[in-house]
This record gives C-alpha cells, structure tokens and sequence, in this order.
C-alpha cells in the first residue's frame, strides 16, 4: 500500500510515496537497508511511539502522530545511530526525508490525513 499523506493545517504535502510498515517484521525493519530516501517517499509506522536510526546511512525527519493524526512531535534531521524519546500520546511515526517536514512547514499541533495514492 502506498499512500499520499498531507498536511491538512498548511494546505501541503509532505509525501506522495508513502509505504506503511503496520506489521511487526516491516516495523523492525523499517528503513533499514535503503541508502535514501527520494522526496515525496517515507514510511508510516504503526503503531510506535518512537524509533531508532541504528544502521541507518543517512539523516531523517520523525513525525509522532496521535489517534487523531495531529503532530505531537517533530524531531528534524535525526542522524544514524539515534533513539528518539518516547512521545506517549503517539500511535504512528511517519519518516520523511531531512528536511521534508520545513518544507511542508509542518508543526506541532498541525492535522495530517493520508489516503492511499491511485
């Protein structure tokens, strides 16, 4: 399943090439193995409250989503090796390009939805 997902607080987009990892084998593997990530691609992972870049070759944005799909939490640019902090009032994390969430203008407290891209 692909999805487009969008910011529905600025009127953007933040990825029309969105893969779902919802299953606990693509959960753990997650981005692993790439070596980047194109615009517009990412993964929704489901449900998760934080993430690791351990193995990871290249930097990231992380979204922390609510029940809701609002953003509970940004952590831009995250380098490999890293372990974001819990964010309790998460259920999904969204992985996005360094920088994919600035050019969005994505924020805290803004309202995502995504739907699965024909």
């Amino acid at each position: 399943m692909v999805l487009r997902v969008s910011n529905l607080s600025k009127g953007t987009c933040l990825g029309s090439n969105i893969t779902v990892a919802d299953s606990p084998r693509r959960r753990m593997v997650g981005l692993l193995g790439t070596t980047s990530l194109e615009p517009e691609s990412g993964l929704l992972i489901f449900p998760t409250q934080a993430v690791h870049t351990f193995g990871m070759k290249y930097s990231i944005d992380i979204l922390f989503l609510d029940r809701q799909k609002k953003v509970v939490g940004i952590r831009p640019d995250v380098p490999p090796y890293r372990i974001t902090p819990i964010f309790w009032r998460a259920e999904c994390v969204l992985e996005l390009p360094a920088g994919a969430a600035e050019k969005s203008q994505t924020a805290v407290g803004d309202l995502l939805d995504w739907q699965e891209d024909q």
